[in-house]
């Protein structure tokens, strides 16, 4: 891969996470227009919300076994424009079975997008010799920050579903599909059928080594879906906010979220991947005790700054390391562990609503603290194989991964 094919390559991947950040974020901060418009009701809300994960996590298992006859770039090439358009579906449907294909398609879409886009992430990382991944999670970050805005913005001028997303996937499908033709796959091959080790023919992913990753996504998720679901409820019930004040967690949340990650990919280099891991996990638990034991709305607010600056790490720095842990398999290994980016986002929200419920929530947010803080414990997975980080200098290029 040339030079000027590898700058090509990261920035039309960093396009894709941004869109992807955008587009998701329209979709879960207009849920309850999603609800209005459909009539759904209270009791049928949790279904098509589980619905989702549930489908995106049959995507990225499709996705495995669909890179071994096709290229990651062109999975990656139509599942995007498939999502945007599924997207702009949920605005224009009208009855709750057109709701309900729509949000199908997405998230199978989204499944088979987000194991691609890791995928391509993983192999492009390793082709430039040093860590990237977290300045492509930092894109997703700007780009959610942009859809909840405009959601936001949405809302507020009471414009319709249709109204808000048409504009947006206009311009979004035809800008993904011109940015698709730079996308790099493994080794700079762009359209030759996968080899027998891009496939992962030359090694086998054990689920036994790839286990502690998928635990640490997991418990990320869990702890990202803690803030994304139940940080305004908390604000505000909890903690006595107003309504107004209790919306500005989340986007804080997210705002050091970008920030934490924008900067990690220096700490990396600089430090190498276990002590960022090791200090980005300290911090998400320190933001969650803040959280629990805060007096007031204002503390309340710098736990979960300090939760943003925690949690960014993880998810990117995972899926490196499955790339380091399996180098002649890492697309398999990428996709499986993608499937516990749904789990940890299924089981996150629900278990603190039970336990916030039966207990307290002050309770609640101890459990995603614990769970994060288990992640110290395979910490030592993040530096899997014999090319590292954090020795003073680079690695020279096409060695390492993360």
């Amino acid at each position: 891969m040339t030079d000027a094919g590898m700058r090509y390559g990261r920035a039309s991947l960093a396009f894709s996470f941004f869109t992807q950040g955008a587009a998701f974020a329209l979709l879960v901060t207009r849920i309850p227009a999603v609800q209005d418009r459909y009539g759904i009701s209270d009791g049928l809300l949790p279904v098509f919300l589980a619905a989702v994960p549930v489908l995106a996590g049959l995507g990225s298992v499709a996705t495995e076994q669909l890179v071994r006859r096709v290229r990651p770039s062109r999975v990656l090439r139509w599942s995007q424009p498939a999502a945007l358009l599924a997207l702009l579906g949920v605005g224009l449907g009208d009855t709750m079975a057109e709701v309900a294909v729509c949000l199908a398609a997405f998230g199978l879409s989204v499944g088979a997008l987000d194991a691609s886009m890791n995928m391509l992430g993983v192999s492009l990382q390793r082709e430039y010799g040093r860590s990237i991944m977290l300045g492509f999670h930092a894109v997703y970050s700007l780009g959610g920050i942009l859809g909840a805005s405009l959601a936001w913005a949405g809302a507020h001028w009471h414009l319709s579903l249709a109204v808000s997303y048409l504009p947006v996937v206009a311009v979004a499908v035809p800008a993904v599909i011109v940015a698709s033709h730079w996308y790099r796959d493994a080794r700079g091959a762009k359209d030759q059928p996968p080899t027998a080790e891009a496939a992962g023919g030359g090694q086998a992913v054990v689920f036994r080594m790839l286990l502690p990753l998928c635990l640490v996504m997991s418990f990320a998720y869990i702890g990202d879906s803690t803030v994304s679901n139940w940080s305004a409820k908390y604000l505000q019930d909890v903690l006595g906010s107003s309504e107004q004040l209790s919306t500005v967690p989340y986007n804080v949340y997210m705002v050091t979220t970008l920030i934490g990650r924008a900067l990690g990919d220096f700490g990396v280099r600089r430090f190498g991947p276990v002590l960022v891991v090791r200090a980005g996990t300290l911090l998400a638990a320190c933001g969650f005790g803040v959280v629990a034991l805060a007096p007031g709305a204002w503390t309340g607010m710098a736990g979960f700054t300090l939760l943003g600056l925690g949690l960014c790490v993880l998810v990117p720095q995972t899926f490196a390391a499955a790339g380091r842990m399996f180098p002649q398999a890492s697309d398999a290994a990428v996709a499986r562990l993608n499937i516990f980016n749904y789990v940890g986002f299924l089981v996150g929200s629900p278990l603190v609503g039970a336990l916030g419920d039966a207990w307290s929530y002050r309770g609640a947010m101890l459990v995603p603290l614990v769970l994060v803080l288990l992640t110290l414990g395979y910490a030592r997975s993040f530096a899997s194989g014999p090319a590292r980080y954090g020795d003073g200098h680079e690695r020279p290029r096409a060695i390492d991964v993360g």
